[in-house]
């Protein structure tokens, strides 16, 4: 039985059955919902009076809906709604499927929608939002903060994160739209100063190898302290990140059994060589590859600190960045020692997005201007070739000018001209 609509001064009835009224100069909604014995309440978001009677047509009809195909009104909080999709998501862990993901791409989905939280209130009711509540998401996240910047592609990232939730959370009958519609952010243009801001120099990535071995000298003395332990680990882990471009998922789970130390001859000449297998359960693309790094002895230092010796085997599946073999260092722990190492190496990082994960921009920024081919660094890097011209188009770019300007000088008068 519907409950007797009473109308006072100044609200508008909506079929007869909800009302809409003013608070303050914004119009509210107002429904008795009698199977679950409470009222909807709900904001408008607008002082018009046409516009509010058509947002509350609206609503109301979706509710009328929702409520006859046998789902109640009364939704969950945000919070709540975040809880529910990470512990379905955490299910997807390791499995051999098309939605199966690693480990450390649960945190990442953790992480994003802690900032999605942040924006959008932890006990606002899923089924109130709009579609365009998160039209300036992109805008809140690019405020400067006391931390470092925000990149624009891990913006990108966060929003595809809370869609997918979205999505997800839509097809359960918890919220009423399935997506949000974000302010779009010219990703080509914008990426570019992105990887120029997130990548190191030759001279700095040179600075920061040569300053770790010191760094971390007096830890490896007693790897049975904990700080100790987390310093050395923290160390091999940035060196290594240094010479083989992978994802920060991908190396935390390297384990003994995915490296091989192995000799070539080239020009008669015997080199060292690491062969660095990622698994396919590791990869964020869900595909195996094995690739080759000179040997700077990182590895061979680093399986001598954490495996005895005279016991090599049953050491193959542990985690190679961890002193048990089976707790990886944390990446707070990584981020601690990045950020003490590049103050220590005086890498200027004011205005630039400089994290771990910028050795990788590096290594394929460094291995472009050395002539390899893209399908090359797509193989080693476990990417696309399209991914890699598209995020790395400027540099190409960039040797192209040089090689154009080879036969030229500047003078004095700041004129261009030929040798």
């Amino acid at each position: 039985m519907t409950k007797k609509l009473r109308q006072k001064e100044g609200e508008i009835a909506i079929y007869d059955e909800a009302i809409i009224f003013k608070r303050g100069d914004v119009w509210q909604f107002r429904l008795w919902l009698e199977n679950e014995r409470k009222y909807v309440r709900l904001s408008l978001k607008t002082t018009k009076e046409s516009l509010a009677i058509e947002k509350a047509q609206k609503q109301f009809v979706t509710i009328k809906a929702q409520l006859g195909a046998g789902k109640t009104y009364y939704s969950l909080t945000a919070k709540a709604g975040v809880e529910m999709y990470l512990e379905y998501r955490k299910g997807h862990i390791g499995r051999e499927t098309t939605k199966g993901i690693v480990k450390g791409r649960y945190g990442t989905i953790k992480t994003h929608l802690e900032h999605w939280l942040d924006y959008i209130g932890r006990d606002v009711k899923l089924k109130e939002l709009e579609r365009l509540d998160c039209i300036d998401y992109s805008v809140e996240r690019e405020k400067p903060n006391s931390k470092r910047p925000i990149s624009l592609s891990t913006i990108v990232n966060e929003q595809s994160t809370i869609n997918g939730m979205m999505k997800w959370l839509h097809s359960r009958g918890e919220t009423y739209i399935s997506a949000f519609e974000f302010e779009t952010i010219s990703k080509k243009n914008k990426t570019e100063e992105d990887i120029r801001r997130s990548s190191f120099t030759d001279q700095e990535v040179r600075d920061i190898t040569v300053l770790i071995p010191n760094y971390i000298r007096e830890a490896k003395k007693d790897m049975t302290n904990l700080a100790n332990r987390a310093k050395v680990l923290a160390g091999y882990y940035l060196l290594i990140a240094s010479i083989s471009g992978l994802r920060t998922g991908e190396q935390k789970q390297l384990k003994w059994k995915d490296i091989k130390f192995e000799q070539i001859k080239k020009n008669k000449i015997k080199i060292d060589v690491v062969n660095i297998t990622v698994r396919k359960e590791t990869s964020k693309v869900r595909k195996a590859r094995d690739f080759f790094v000179r040997d700077k002895e990182y590895f061979d230092d680093l399986f001598n600190l954490t495996t005895p010796t005279h016991i090599t085997k049953p050491y193959a599946n542990n985690f190679v960045f961890s002193y048990d073999g089976k707790t990886v260092v944390s990446q707070r722990a990584i981020l601690y020692h990045f950020h003490k190492i590049l103050k220590e190496a005086e890498v200027s990082y004011k205005g630039r997005e400089l994290v771990p994960y910028s050795f990788r921009h590096y290594f394929i920024t460094h291995r472009i201007k050395s002539g390899l081919s893209y399908k090359d660094i797509a193989d080693m890097c476990g990417t696309s070739t399209t991914q890699i011209e598209k995020t790395y188009y400027h540099i190409d770019r960039d040797i192209k000018i040089t090689q154009a300007l080879a036969d030229y000088i500047v003078s004095d008068e700041g004129i261009i001209v030929p040798q």
